[in-house]
């Protein structure tokens, strides 16, 4: 227990924040606050470096002009809370710091209070040592003190006033809409919440605005945003939380060129007064087919090539069995050029087999190209027609490997597109600094799932068929595409959206499509249909994770540096300790008995 004395502020003031005093406040009288950076004693003269979110500023205490608060500012300790008085001065100009804003001055204190001690940190605040990442969000306020724990915070905090600024100037309004609302059954989990005054009902946490802010078109808030709170009961990753934040827009009476053009602009005025970035518009757009053909993902990285190639017809009588085997079974045979990656040992070769059987793949087929010969277990099995195919379609030359995998349709794609991202790591092929978006268009509007044995929305109901494709509801609804589009940069999603339907019956018959009951259509969405049959706008939108664009702006590995306060990969704040269990009283008053520990 830390038993100094403890002063109180009493009528002082700050003057300003650590970070600010310059050349116009020298002769004047400052009055600082923050915390203890270090104490160093040189031959009497005790130096303390104080530190707040601003800055830090250099205190000097002369014990033959201030012996009494010289002699106080012998006791304080790094992280102790300080207030002091005195005159800002020119440094001399052999103890100029020039890496601090502050470093041409100095504060010769006259009075010092200690606001309040603090016990030995469990780590340096200090930029210098990085803490245990159990440590850094065990003691968050401890790790928010240093730059670099604070710097993804101010970033997020100019990104979300910059958005806010952008949207106001285009006639936006900002309108919140319920935390406790109903729970429906498409989607990832709820989270739920016993309502005490209607035992046995539940709320749920909003997994996204959605229902509303399309109903707030049919109010006729025609240009709506909310930065909004949402939660998943998902299983959790590097860039997941279980809530997070959503930037959330819609329009009425819009195309998607209007969406597409207003999102441009605000991504410019961001990364322009957040990163000094000017990003070129309009963005590249890729049709989800071609993204699929060319990169094996509707989340490309365009910061490099190495696009794959469909094989399947070359190989269609091939006598390499694990290609006919997986064509026989319908699925698919494509390709990946890695080119000067001729040197890999067979070990790295083993390990990127073992990369592309995370996703499923039972192997990884491969081929090293020379001047003389073609390496590859393989290559007894392949005629001259399939290896001169292999040349014109992959356009492999002498050094390099051709990477080949063999199944379904979704297992090749998932496989060879991280295949891919490992090989540009490898091979030196991403653009640094680069800002690749790109627009993914055209989805499917369903996807048939056989576990379940029905069709499942790609994004969600409410999406819009292209008008086009409406015939193809009844008779062939894969073929459907959406009015669907995501925005990505660099490999990551940074927000999706749609044109949404608009029209009740339109909605039934989707709905219907996704084998939702009847019943459960007016149980869950009755209130929507409701709406839209009174005069629903055409209208759509888009919503961006505030989270992970954060992240990609301030350069964070992983989204919990951009969160103040977030949840472990288990979902427990290392804070609080939340979940935790609650008193017996408040369970029964909401009539709810839990089967844990029974």
């Amino acid at each position: 227990m830390n038993k100094r004395n403890v002063d109180l502020m009493g009528d002082w003031q700050r003057s300003c924040r650590c970070g600010e005093p310059g050349e116009g406040d020298v002769g004047g009288e400052l009055t600082l606050m923050g915390w203890t950076q270090s104490v160093r004693d040189h031959g009497g003269l005790l130096f303390i470096d104080l530190r707040d979110r601003s800055g830090m500023v250099q205190v000097v205490l002369n014990p033959e002009v201030t012996p009494e608060a010289h002699d106080k500012a012998k006791r304080v300790r790094s992280e102790d809370v300080l207030a002091v008085r005195g005159t800002l001065v020119h440094r001399s100009d052999e103890t100029v710091n020039p890496n601090i804003p502050t470093g041409a001055v100095e504060l010769m204190a006259r009075e010092l209070r200690v606001l309040n001690p603090s016990r030995v940190p469990p780590f340096p605040v200090d930029d210098e040592v990085e803490p245990t990442e159990t440590s850094r969000f065990r003691y968050r306020y401890l790790d928010l003190r240093r730059p670099r724990g604070l710097r993804p915070l101010e970033i997020r905090h100019r990104m979300l006033s910059t958005i806010r600024n952008h949207l106001n100037d285009l006639s936006f309004m900002e309108v919140e809409t319920p935390v406790l609302t109903k729970s429906t059954p498409e989607g990832a989990r709820d989270y739920l919440v016993p309502s005490r005054m209607h035992p046995g009902k539940f709320y749920a946490l909003p997994q996204s605005p959605q229902l509303f802010k399309q109903i707030l078109m049919v109010g006729g808030v025609d240009r709506y945003f909310q930065i909004v709170r949402c939660f998943r009961d998902e299983d959790l990753r590097m860039d997941r939380q279980p809530e997070f934040t959503q930037l959330d827009i819609e329009m009425s009476f819009v195309q998607p060129e209007d969406i597409f053009a207003m999102v441009e602009g605000m991504m410019q005025r961001v990364f322009r007064e957040v990163r000094g970035v000017e990003l070129e518009t309009p963005f590249c757009r890729l049709s989800w087919e071609e993204a699929m053909g060319r990169y094996g993902t509707d989340k490309p990285d365009l910061r490099f090539g190495l696009e794959l190639v469909e094989l399947s017809d070359t190989f269609r009588d091939s006598k390499v069995a694990i290609f006919t085997r997986a064509l026989a079974a319908g699925g698919i045979v494509k390709g990946l050029r890695a080119p000067g990656a001729g040197d890999l040992s067979r070990k790295e070769l083993d390990d990127l087999t073992e990369l592309v059987g995370r996703y499923g793949a039972k192997g990884l087929a491969w081929i090293k190209v020379t001047d003389s010969d073609w390496q590859s277990p393989l290559t007894k099995f392949l005629s001259e027609a399939e290896k001169d195919a292999l040349r014109d379609l992959t356009g492999v030359q002498s050094g390099d490997v051709i990477f080949m995998l063999a199944d379904d349709f979704d297992i090749v794609n998932e496989g060879l597109a991280n295949l891919r991202l490992e090989m540009g790591r490898r091979l030196g092929l991403v653009q640094e600094g680069v800002q690749a978006f790109t627009w993914v268009l055209d989805f499917p509007l369903v996807e048939w799932r056989k576990a379940e044995g029905r069709f499942t929305a790609v994004h969600h109901p409410f999406t819009a068929p292209r008008e086009e494709d409406l015939p193809l509801l009844e008779s062939d609804p894969a073929r459907v595409k959406s009015r669907a589009y995501d925005l990505v940069l660099n490999g990551m999603e940074l927000g999706g959206g749609s044109i949404r339907i608009h029209s009740p019956e339109l909605q039934r018959q989707v709905l219907s499509l996704l084998d939702v009951n009847p019943d459960t259509v007016d149980d869950q969405f009755g209130f929507l249909l409701e709406a839209l049959d009174l005069g629903a706008p055409p209208h759509g939108g888009i919503a961006f994770g505030v989270d992970r664009l954060a992240m990609l702006l301030s350069d964070s590995p992983a989204i919990r540096d951009v969160i103040a306060f977030p949840k472990s990969q288990r979902a427990v704040c290392m804070l609080t300790e939340a979940p935790t269990a609650v008193d017996v009283r408040q369970l029964a008053e909401l009539q709810i008995r839990t089967l844990a520990g029974d």
